[in-house]
């Protein structure tokens, strides 16, 4: 499991716990939000998701969307090939570090680890 999806089942199996005992009367707000290790303003926010979409409203809706940073595929590719034609027989060890720009795509760097 990967430790992003723990968390989230983590942080909603605390929440459960919280609430009830919040509905109870048992806990006040600030102790409830403590259990899930969020502030007040949070957990009342957790409450408002809750109830109205049950455990859905809990999930972290990020988990799910695609990164506005993540390179398209197309572009990937040409990057690939384009290594693979300038460096035939060669892997990124024997690369000096530098900056794949002369093939202008500004965003996709190699780097070399020195500590090897």
């Amino acid at each position: 499991m990967k430790r992003a999806k723990w968390l989230q089942e983590t942080r909603q199996m605390r929440f459960a716990e919280a609430y009830e005992d919040w509905t109870d009367r048992r806990l006040t707000q600030e102790e409830a939000a403590s259990l899930p290790g969020v502030c007040s303003h949070t957990f009342r926010r957790y409450v408002c998701r809750y109830e109205e979409e049950s455990h859905e409203g809990l999930l972290d809706r990020r988990m799910n969307e695609v990164s506005h940073r993540r390179v398209p595929v197309d572009e990937m590719m040409q990057v690939v090939e384009q290594y693979h034609r300038d460096h035939e027989g060669r892997n990124m060890r024997m690369n000096p570090c530098r900056s794949i720009t002369d093939h202008g795509n500004w965003h996709v760097t190699t780097t070399r680890d020195n500590r090897w």
